[in-house]
């Protein structure tokens, strides 16, 4: 690879570590009773003492750190006084801004015991985006990427959105190319060495349609049914690819061990 490429790697690699060791402290505090404006105390408050910015807060007026999505919200919520009860699936979603780079990464959390059709959907949109990560290397197409991801949610009867899509990312927050989380083998853009984004794909338990609510950033599935999404930052290498956003206490998939 050339310099160029190793430095956004570099870089790319303290923020992502710095994105998911806050979700790993989310980790010790989601229960039932809390409030989602707590999750996202603690998420402001740990990268600021790990000396970057929390990239979402006031990103095209957001108004906090970071997306809590809790149970039929599919992605950008605000995090506000909402008690969380036994029961709720929820998605924390963080950008850290670390000397000029981002990294960006979302997790789901169980609140307490959750339904059986909830673990289900955790589990398969966690497996889908893993399976769309491990056939990532030079010369695949973003088309590739959506296939993979589209036909194993189908399989288990769950649907991809198809509003909302990951995202080239590196000294920008949002870049080139659009990761689609659905599609047709061998199309859209060609991913070569160097190339980092994001894969985040949002599932739904019902139909994929979604809305946004009229606060201009939560978006909701129209049918009201649970909505799931993991996210990673991801690297084309030489040979394969790095994941950037890794838990180094492997805690990246629920119910997590503490």
């Amino acid at each position: 690879m050339t310099d160029n490429i190793v430095e956004a790697f570099s870089k790319t690699r303290k923020a992502g570590a710095i994105a998911s060791a806050a979700l790993d402290e989310v980790v010790k505090i989601v229960k039932p009773g809390i409030a989602t404006e707590q999750i996202d105390k603690l998420c402001f408050e740990f990268i600021n003492d790990h000396g970057a910015y929390s990239a979402p807060l006031f990103y095209r007026g957001f108004p906090k750190s970071s997306c809590v999505s809790p149970n039929h919200v599919v992605c950008h919520g605000i995090p506000k006084d909402k008690i969380l009860r036994e029961g709720d699936i929820i998605n924390v979603d963080i950008t850290t801004l670390k000397d000029g780079w981002h990294g960006d990464t979302s997790r789901m959390f169980f609140v307490g015991e959750v339904s059986a059709k909830a673990k289900k959907l955790v589990k398969t949109t966690y497996e889908s985006m893993m399976k769309s990560i491990n056939i990532l290397k030079d010369g695949i197409y973003v088309g590739d990427i959506g296939s993979t991801i589209q036909s194993y949610v189908e399989s288990k009867g769950f649907s991809v959105v198809r509003d909302f899509c990951g995202h080239g990312i590196g000294k920008n927050f949002h870049e080139e190319p659009n990761i689609l989380h659905y599609g047709n083998p061998k199309t859209g853009n060609e991913l070569k060495t160097g190339m980092i984004f994001t894969i985040e794909p949002m599932i739904n338990e019902g139909k994929y349609d979604t809305k946004i609510l009229n606060d201009g950033w939560t978006a909701v599935t129209k049918d009201k049914t649970l909505s799931a999404q993991f996210e990673h930052t991801v690297g084309i290498t030489d040979k394969s690819y790095e994941i950037f956003t890794l838990s180094k206490s492997g805690l990246d998939f629920p119910p997590y061990k503490i």
